[in-house]
């Protein structure tokens, strides 16, 4: 699988980053299977969260015997010093760590929620400082993500951002200037850009969700491959996180390895064909966790 530099880390990530929260609820099994076969594909980057449900617990058991060779990027989304410094240790115990190569603030989706975040942001810059992780950074998810990303990147040294692109979501042409300002700075201060939400559709609506995404996702083999495809070839971005379904990942993989850039024509057709999908966001509207 290519790799690509990320930022400033220096990281060489595989396009790919092994999505944590698809390992939330699954057998033993079923995660050393995925997990091992991602690191068989050419994945060299983990992203996982204590708010994935299990998964810190399922995959760190894995993680020793690989350790030299993964990025292990972790998150928080608490609020306070105290909070921040009790989920880190709880972190580094289950997944076996004694140091994380990236620790970001979890789910920062607006200006406000970023005030919000000021001591738990502080609070991760001094554990970079400690050496605890090696870089800081910053994810979120709904419309405000970027502009809200932009705003933390100018107030603390951050290293990397983590926020969604897909067709549908891309169209939109607030959510898209935004995006690219923030893509823009990323460039011209070497801020690594690592991206979720590629293979989204729409949201679930009334629907039964039949797989483990609070949306509806892209699920035929060419269109999952139009995600990946057209996250991968905006400009700027670095990598792509797997979706959080185990079902999908195979097919996320196989389409980050045979990854090809999508040219502008290509890219303006996948956003043509996706314009009458309802974007997934606010998810306060549309989160589903059945």
């Amino acid at each position: 699988m290519e790799k690509r530099r990320l930022g400033r880390t220096g990281h060489e990530s595989s396009l790919a980053i092994l999505g944590g929260a698809a390992f939330a609820a699954c057998s033993t099994s079923e995660a050393e299977s995925a997990f091992y076969g991602a690191l068989e594909m050419g994945v060299n980057h983990l992203d996982i969260a204590p708010r994935y449900g299990d998964a810190e617990e399922t995959v760190g058991r894995y993680i020793p015997s690989v350790r030299k060779n993964l990025f292990v990027g972790c998150k928080t989304a608490e609020l306070t010093a105290d909070a921040v410094r009790a989920d880190l240790e709880r972190s580094l115990t289950r997944l076996g760590c004694d140091y994380l190569n990236l620790y970001q603030a979890h789910g920062v989706t607006d200006l406000k929620d970023l005030d919000n975040r000021a001591d738990a942001l502080e609070t991760i810059m001094k554990i970079k400082e400690e050496g605890i992780t090696h870089y800081a950074g910053i994810t979120g998810h709904d419309i405000g993500a970027p502009k809200a990303h932009l705003e933390a990147l100018k107030r603390y040294d951050l290293d990397t951002v983590m926020f969604p692109i897909y067709p549908r979501l891309w169209s939109d042409q607030e959510y898209r200037e935004d995006a690219e300002k923030l893509l823009s700075y990323c460039e011209k201060n070497d801020v690594g850009v690592q991206i979720i939400k590629s293979i989204a559709r729409e949201p679930w609506g009334e629907n039964i969700s039949s797989h483990r995404c609070w949306y509806k996702p892209e699920t035929e083999e060419s269109l999952i491959e139009r995600g990946v495809r057209f996250a991968l070839s905006t400009p700027g971005v670095a990598a792509i996180a797997s979706v959080g379904d185990l079902m999908l990942l195979p097919a996320v993989l196989k389409a980050a390895e045979n990854f090809s850039p999508m040219n502008e024509s290509e890219r303006r057709k996948a956003i043509e064909e996706s314009a009458d999908n309802q974007i997934i966001f606010p998810i306060s509207e549309h989160f589903r966790r059945d």
